[in-house]
Parts: structure tokens; sequence; C-alpha cells
């Protein structure tokens, strides 16, 4: 059985027809009212009525996102990417994408994320925007970098960490997304696969981790055999070691202690 069409009343195509012709991609409460002479009200129910259809897309309060032509069959459909896009363009704001979203589109990580996680310097909280939901995780904007564009089928460069980047997320933000110790097994099996990878990840652990992360990462690259030399950068940020943390946060801090890097040597990488 086909989906009966979004019928559009008189307002509906006066909107979406003020915005073509002036190829506007947004529109805000109170320019509508004015360009279609109705008042605040019928502007505001109007609105509402084309959001819930799927017309356009409420990115705030007050701000909307059309399409550049006539929906088929009178629904708008864009990506979540799209959507986010837009939404920075709106607000201002730098972004990245990061969490299961990077853990899956890196291949760590086989579960399809019903969410995107965007690390930005503008919003936080979880949002449902144009039927895409999103964890906004507001942070520093020194915290934001070392990112790849990625070209969506709307044409859009959306902006995705890069895979040093996810693998040090995983690490740094594992009580958000559970992911130690599994991202250890993550960031073995990526150096093997491509050692390369060796110099962006300790560059990405010095510049966005805290010390816990270096700890973490600097002993895991120590049992994967990387020399000392190579590690040198990493113990001179990590400076004197004068306290100790558990290797896997949430398990029993019970197990070997390891001096050099602070650690409570609680657990093992997991190998699959």
């Amino acid at each position: 059985m086909k989906q009966e069409k979004t019928k559009l009343g008189k307002f509906e195509m006066q909107l979406l027809a003020y915005a073509q012709l002036r190829e506007k991609e947004f529109i805000s409460s109170g320019e509508i009212a004015s360009a279609l002479d109705i008042n605040a009200e019928q502007e505001w129910k109007l609105l509402n009525r084309m959001t819930t259809s799927g017309l356009i897309i409420r990115l705030k309060r007050g701000v909307y996102l059309v399409p550049s032509r006539m929906p088929a069959g009178g629904r708008w459909t864009v990506s979540g990417y799209y959507i986010l896009s837009k939404l920075m363009e709106v607000i201002k704001g730098r972004y990245q994408i990061s969490g299961p979203s990077a853990f899956n589109f890196y291949g760590f990580d086989g579960q399809i994320p019903n969410r995107i996680y965007v690390y930005n310097d503008r919003i936080f909280g979880e949002k449902e925007i144009g039927g895409t939901d999103f964890v906004f995780i507001k942070t520093n904007i020194k915290r934001l970098g070392s990112t790849k564009g990625l070209k969506t089928p709307d044409g859009i460069d959306a902006v995705m960490v890069t895979k040093s980047r996810a693998l040090v997320d995983a690490v740094y933000d594992w009580s958000r997304y559970n992911t130690l110790p599994r991202s250890y097994g993550w960031i073995e099996d990526s150096l093997q696969k491509d050692p390369s990878l060796t110099e962006k990840l300790i560059a990405d652990t010095l510049q966005y981790g805290n010390k816990g992360t270096v700890k973490r990462i600097g002993y895991l690259l120590a049992q994967l055999g990387i020399t000392d030399e190579r590690l040198l950068e990493i113990k001179r940020q990590l400076g004197p070691v004068r306290s100790l943390i558990p290797w896997i946060p949430g398990q029993v801090a019970k197990g070997s202690v390891n001096k050099e890097w602070g650690l409570i040597v609680n657990g093992s990488i997991p190998r699959s």
C-alpha cells in the first residue's frame, strides 16, 4: 500500500515558494508572518504543521531548515549529518563526530548506533532534530581537532574524527561509552594492521588526552612492544608518577603495580 502524499495547503505552498524563490535555506519566526501577511498565531500553527508533517525541519527555537525544492511525496528526508552541519552553521559552532558513530565508521564496533555523538563548543544534551537523535557533548575548543571530511550522500562534508582520535576518545571517555577494556583491543588490532598509525595515536594522546588517558595508552603501547625511544615524549608529558589508577576502571582494582606508568594492572588486553 502506497503512503499517501502530504497534501499542501495554500500557506504551505506560499511558504515553500517564498523560500525557494529567494534561495533561502533557513527561515525564522516572524519572517513568515510578514511575508505571507498572516498573524503570529497563524504563523506558529503553519510552522508547527509543516514541521510535524516533515516538510521543513526545526533546527532550534525560531529557526527552520527549508528544502531547496518540493520534497517528493511531500516529506523531506535528509541525513543526520546534513542536519548537524546546518545546525552548526546556524549556531556558529565547531564540531566533530566521535563516539559510537566513529567506532562503527572505522570498524571497531559492528553495532550501528541509533544516535550521533557530537563534540562541539556550543551546546550540550540529547536532542531530536528532524527525526535524528543527537548527543551533544560540549567541550573546550582546545579539545576539538584531529578530524577528516566525510562526504555524505547529501553532498555535505561532515566532520568526522580521525581513526587515531577515535581511539583516544574511546579511552578518554570510557565511562560514557563503556569502552574499556574493549578499546585496548581496538588499538592493538589497528596498530597491527597499520603500524604508521602509532605516531598519530601518540600525538593525539598527548594533545587531547588527560593524565589518565596518557597513563593507560602509554602502558598499552609499551605492552605492544613500542620502544622506549618512541614513548619518551609520553613519559616526558606524564612527569613524575605520584598516584595509581586502575588500568581498567570499573573493575576491582586488584593486580600488579606498575610504578613506571602509575597503574594497577587489573586485567589484560581483550583478544577475540
